[in-house]
């Protein structure tokens, strides 16, 4: 344990010295392809990265919060666009902040004035990853998201002790666990994140998950609700430029539906990658395959809603929901975890929570006798 936390200050700091690299790159290198050009290395070293820790938590986070969103937030920051352009006179402690961690800054908008007339015309609403126009709504207050991570905190918390007995029970239900695990380890870790940059910036943040267990459609899921970090970056990084480049050839009505397509492929390979990360195995390629039929079905999704739109009844929100969450559950059980559990991240992980409670223990004792020696 040691020695992987070791590895993993080396990696911190390259990232560090990385983030200071680039973020000095906007101030003297003006934006397109010379400032790609700067940042390509940056993003190769990035992908190497989580090679040199052998830790699934560690190897993972690093993965996907540096290998993956911190890639794409710096290919974009070589146009001038994405979250590290938003601002120009950005300092370089939010610079790093919003490079290394998966957190996206909630604006606030100056309140309206009493009298204020309502626009007639305002401005159009960005294209959604899901093919539809909007923003996502976040109505939870900020107290009452408190609330949910923690009670999330203690269900992750007993969940992670029911699964050190998972040889016990039918392996149908083993995978119900490990959806919830993978859920709530997700949620409570991007809140810990959240938290951590909110106390040091000052910032608020918008919320990663949006309960994603009320999902109505896989455009509700994919969109509104689930990973709306990822969903933050991959409409700038691919669903914008394919849906510019499709609305060429088949018109702005279609072009959303390669847009879509394209995104999960992305998403489909860089979870492959995080996938590698973890296990080391050689890819089978069933993450990939997931994501590209949940590309498929939202892709089929959109367009009976645009055939039968006032045509048809939909179905009851109870019902949708079984059925959304129904379907992305079972097609998780089907490509996402055989890969995971192959590759035994799952008993990995397991190991390390353990590792690492000797390793406080041991650091604790170690305090303990320092103190009653002086």
């Amino acid at each position: 344990m040691e020695g992987e936390f070791g590895n993993f200050v080396e990696v911190l700091t390259s990232i560090f010295v990385c983030i200071f690299y680039s973020y000095s790159l906007g101030k003297i290198v003006p934006k397109g392809k010379t400032r790609l050009l700067c940042v390509l290395p940056v993003v190769c070293l990035f992908l190497y990265l989580p090679v040199h820790l052998s830790s699934v938590h560690l190897g993972g986070a690093t993965a996907f919060f540096i290998s993956w969103l911190g890639s794409f937030k710096l290919l974009l920051f070589a146009f001038d666009k994405g979250p590290l352009a938003s601002d120009p006179s950005i300092s370089i402690g939010r610079f790093m902040a919003i490079a290394c961690l998966p957190i996206e800054i909630q604006e606030n908008p100056p309140p309206k004035p009493e009298n204020a007339q309502i626009k007639t015309n305002p401005s159009p609403p960005k294209p959604h990853l899901n093919g539809q126009n909007g923003k996502n709504q976040h109505p939870r207050s900020t107290k009452s998201r408190s609330l949910n991570h923690v009670i999330k905190g203690f269900l992750l918390a007993i969940l992670i002790g029911v699964l050190y007995y998972s040889e016990h029970f039918h392996p149908k239900l083993i995978l119900v666990l490990h959806c919830l695990y993978i859920y709530l380890l997700l949620e409570f870790l991007l809140a810990m994140v959240g938290v951590l940059a909110r106390a040091l910036l000052g910032l608020e943040l918008k919320p990663h998950f949006n309960e994603p267990y009320l999902s109505t459609s896989l455009q509700d899921f994919w969109g509104r609700r689930w990973n709306l970090m990822a969903t933050s970056i991959l409409r700038p990084a691919v669903y914008e430029p394919v849906l510019d480049f499709s609305t060429r050839f088949i018109g702005r009505k279609w072009a959303p539906l390669p847009a879509v397509m394209g995104s999960f492929v992305v998403s489909g390979l860089m979870h492959e990658l995080i996938y590698y990360y973890q296990g080391r195995v050689k890819p089978t390629w069933e993450v990939t395959w997931f994501f590209v039929l949940q590309g498929l079905c939202l892709t089929l999704e959109i367009v009976l809603k645009k055939a039968l739109r006032g045509r048809f009844r939909w179905l009851p929100t109870p019902v949708s929901v079984v059925l959304t969450v129904g379907f992305v559950v079972a097609t998780c059980f089907w490509l996402f975890f055989p890969q995971f559990l192959r590759s035994k991240a799952d008993v990995r992980m397991l190991e390390e929570y353990v590792a690492f409670g000797a390793y406080m223990k041991n650091v604790a004792r170690t305090f303990q006798k320092s103190l009653s020696g002086s």
